[in-house]
């Protein structure tokens, strides 16, 4: 069964990466919700995708400096509750970023997600695959998958084979009958993303990809769980 997971929440009624877009996603039975964890420099979790808000440079900044609307970690997942979770750690190199070489964000995130009691109900993920390895080495139970944008996909399933990881999560774009092939011989999960347009969704639904990361869940819901003989969520668990 193909869960549909809702990217950043239902951002089309609320604000991104919100308590009240989470919310709303759950409400309209989403199987997942994506959300991007940052870190103050208090050393707060907090969820918001973008580096900076305004002038404000998160990594920069303590959570009281935040709006008001940016939840922390714990906020969101207690929105959250009662579906999976993909828990997307935002640590890169670029432009305003504050990227982390010690792998003490990773390590923070995966200790608050057992804290609280959600490490079996998420995914973490982030487009660096060294961050993706630490926590692949700092738990050996919480599921793991590596954000790819585009590139050698085959190239990119055998490193996430090699880690141990358990999903490559690639833009739609890059996916073709032999990649998923590849996926499943491999033994990898395969959940894309960002996928909102009817022939796309169709397309990812019948390549069998494990999960659907979107911008309109209700759509996906729509397509896939037509032709679903259960309609049930599961796949990212």
């Amino acid at each position: 069964m193909i869960a549909v997971y809702a990217h950043r929440g239902l951002h089309t009624v609320e604000r991104e990466n919100t308590v009240q877009a989470f919310a709303a996603a759950v409400a309209l039975g989403v199987d997942g919700v994506e959300l991007d964890v940052r870190r103050c420099v208090d050393g707060t979790l907090v969820v918001h995708h973008d580096p900076d808000i305004g002038s404000l440079l998160i990594a920069a900044s303590p959570r009281d400096a935040l709006p008001a609307y940016v939840p922390t970690l714990d906020e969101a997942m207690g929105a959250c509750d009662g579906v999976l979770v993909n828990v997307e750690i935002k640590n890169e190199r670029g432009r305003r970023e504050a990227y982390d070489e010690t792998g003490s964000l990773a390590r923070q995130v995966v200790t608050r997600l057992r804290e609280i009691d959600w490490a079996p109900r998420v995914i973490v993920s982030c487009f660096d695959l060294a961050t993706c390895a630490v926590v692949r080495s700092f738990d050996e139970q919480i599921r793991v998958g590596w954000l790819v944008r585009d590139g050698d996909i085959a190239d990119a399933m055998t490193k996430a084979h090699v880690l141990g990881l358990d999903a490559i999560h690639t833009h739609f774009k890059t996916l073709s009958a032999s990649t998923m092939a590849l996926a499943r011989e491999l033994d990898l999960e395969v959940n894309t993303w960002t996928v909102n347009a009817t022939k796309d969704i169709s397309a990812m639904r019948d390549y069998g990809v494990n999960a659907i990361i979107t911008d309109e869940p209700a759509l996906v819901q729509t397509l896939v769980r037509a032709t679903s003989p259960d309609g049930g969520p599961s796949a990212m668990q």
